[in-house]
């Protein structure tokens, strides 16, 4: 029986000693920030634009240098045009698009000192409304990005962050392949 207890105890410490050499990684980070992208607004063709807006993204950790991604974002832009079509008498006016996405996936990345960059490829969804002129049209379509980034550590729980995506969307039946730019603070939990 003193054996029994012995082994016992002896495996308890050396799992508990061993169980304190392994990193416990934050269990996640939100970011919210200002993004910038290209983007088109379709008047019978396509018009190509530049478009201004928010990112926000949530990750939860499974491994200190592996997490899942929820990725949501909205932009806005348009573009001074006029009537396109057969008969149509030439109006100018401006033809505003809005654009937002939910994409989802995997994303690796490896603190070293104050910086933590990270690579993140991401699958889902994307909407978008042009109108304008009397015109309003709306799309839902497949979108996929890869891209990266870095963090920069300002406190334990707050950093900041640069990203830059290629988002690849099929919008009006037109394929677009857009760069999108975000940067903005960044919440540790």
């Amino acid at each position: 029986m003193r054996k029994t207890c012995a082994i016992t105890f002896t495996l308890m410490i050396c799992g508990a000693v061993c169980h304190a050499q392994i990193p416990i990684p934050k269990s996640g980070n939100a970011f919210f920030g200002y993004s910038y992208s290209k983007g088109q607004v379709v008047n019978g063709s396509a018009i190509g634009i530049t478009m201004n807006g928010w990112d926000g993204t949530v990750e939860g950790k499974f491994l200190p240098w592996l997490g899942g991604v929820a990725d949501f974002d909205w932009h806005y832009g348009g573009a001074n045009t006029a009537c396109l079509g057969v008969g149509c008498t030439p109006i100018k006016f401006r033809l505003n698009g809005s654009r937002h996405g939910v994409l989802f996936g995997p994303r690796v990345s490896m603190s070293v000192g104050k910086y933590t960059p990270f690579a993140q490829a991401l699958l889902g969804f994307s909407h978008q409304t042009s109108t304008g002129g009397g015109l309003s049209v709306s799309d839902l379509a497949f979108a996929n990005s890869v891209g990266g980034g870095v963090d920069y550590k300002l406190l334990d729980s707050v950093a900041w962050r640069v990203q830059v995506d290629w988002v690849r969307t099929r919008l009006f039946g037109v394929r677009q392949n857009d760069f999108r730019m975000s940067t903005g603070v960044v919440f540790r939990f």
